[in-house]
């Protein structure tokens, strides 16, 4: 199943920490196999390899697990030593307070901060991060991902807020947190149920230490737990595409789900998507996955992505990226005898980094694809 592209606005994101350091951020876009041109266009997007891998380079470059991005370096293994300290606590609710009075030790380090208040609770970021708040989404990000590793169960959000106003990829961001989301708000955070906190821990030292081997791309990885229905549209839409260019229509979907057509549109509504906007974001995340991970003609490309030509596939790729698919694929390419892209390779040495991860938005409807 191909895994959702990340837009190209948090690529410029997570470069700013070494840009501000003086650090030639070319090299390490080529290192990740990242067009720099890609960087110049707003509709651009980059696969998850690709962006675990640009955070392999810049944790090199840096030699901070921040990348550069927070006020003060947070030096390699703090991580790792944090998710030590928690491991032992009885319960989540007490490996989280650990874990932000852990980072509190630090001097300039982010002021993190869980609270139970009015039936939910809420982790959040209370220092401004003015230096950089693309980090303090990220710390967000990577605490609610590590909480829901730590307990073995991904724990529902009731909201996010960010304390900035609304970027330009503003729609991204119910897709990347599962939540209604707000901006402007007093400060970065979000909020769950209470009850979640005295879940325990189902993890021990060996899962942690596999788990800090694959980071940052264990907990970059968005995983879809299929507990809204646009992840479950998604989920079949996906399927399908690996086998027939001809994916299931919205009436196919909604029986295998139980549901009539008209409830289906409308609970897609409620989460601010369609079918035909999660189709063409299937096909777009298969397009651009298969440029850059596979060797396939791209006429066979577009072939198996249901286009009926591909002067119509080249139009809908333009649209998606701001390019076309043969630059895309020249760019991208990995140098000749190179082997296939490996997760594991992307480990950090002592684990961390924070976590941008990316969830597609959907595009426009597309033409000429069939099915």
């Amino acid at each position: 199943m191909a895994r959702r592209t990340i837009t190209v606005h948090h690529v410029r994101a997570v470069l700013r920490g070494a840009e501000r350091h003086g650090v030639d951020t070319v090299p390490l876009l080529r290192g990740a196999q990242i067009p720099p041109l890609l960087l110049g266009d707003d509709r651009a997007r980059v696969t998850a390899p690709q962006f675990a891998r640009l955070f392999r380079e810049l944790y090199r470059a840096t030699q901070d697990e921040f990348l550069g991005l927070g006020s003060a370096v947070s030096r390699p293994g703090t991580f790792a030593m944090m998710c030590q300290a928690a491991l032992g606590c009885r319960d989540l609710g007490a490996a989280v307070e650990r874990g932000a009075t852990f980072y509190g030790l630090f001097p300039g380090g982010p002021d993190l901060v869980l609270e139970r208040r009015g039936g939910e609770a809420v982790f959040g970021v209370r220092s401004d991060l003015e230096q950089d708040y693309f980090l303090a989404e990220c710390l967000v990000i990577i605490w609610h991902r590590l909480c829901s590793w730590l307990i073995g169960r991904r724990i529902p959000l009731r909201w996010a807020e960010f304390g900035h106003p609304p970027p330009p990829h503003k729609d991204e961001y119910e897709l990347l947190f599962g939540c209604p989301v707000r901006f402007g708000a007093e400060r970065t955070g979000a909020g769950f149920d209470p009850h979640w906190l005295d879940a325990p821990l189902v993890r021990d030292e060996d899962a942690l230490d596999e788990m800090l081997r694959r980071a940052p791309f264990e907990l970059l990885s968005r995983r879809e737990y299929g507990t809204t229905v646009a992840e479950q549209v998604r989920r079949v839409l996906a399927r399908a595409l690996r086998s027939s260019p001809r994916l299931p229509s919205l009436g196919e979907i909604a029986a295998r789900l139980a549901v009539s057509p008209a409830t289906l549109r409308r609970r897609l509504a409620q989460e601010s998507t369609s079918y035909q906007r999660l189709k063409d974001a299937v096909r777009r995340d298969a397009a651009i996955a298969g440029l850059v991970e596979g060797r396939e003609p791209i006429a066979e490309l577009a072939a198996r992505l249901g286009f009926s030509e591909d002067t119509a596939f080249h139009r809908a790729f333009r649209r998606w990226t701001g390019t076309t698919p043969g630059a895309y694929r020249t760019e991208t390419e990995r140098p000749p005898g190179a082997p296939p892209y490996d997760s594991s390779s992307d480990a950090f040495p002592s684990g961390g980094g924070p976590s941008g991860g990316g969830g597609a938005s959907d595009g426009g409807s597309e033409e000429a694809p069939r099915g």
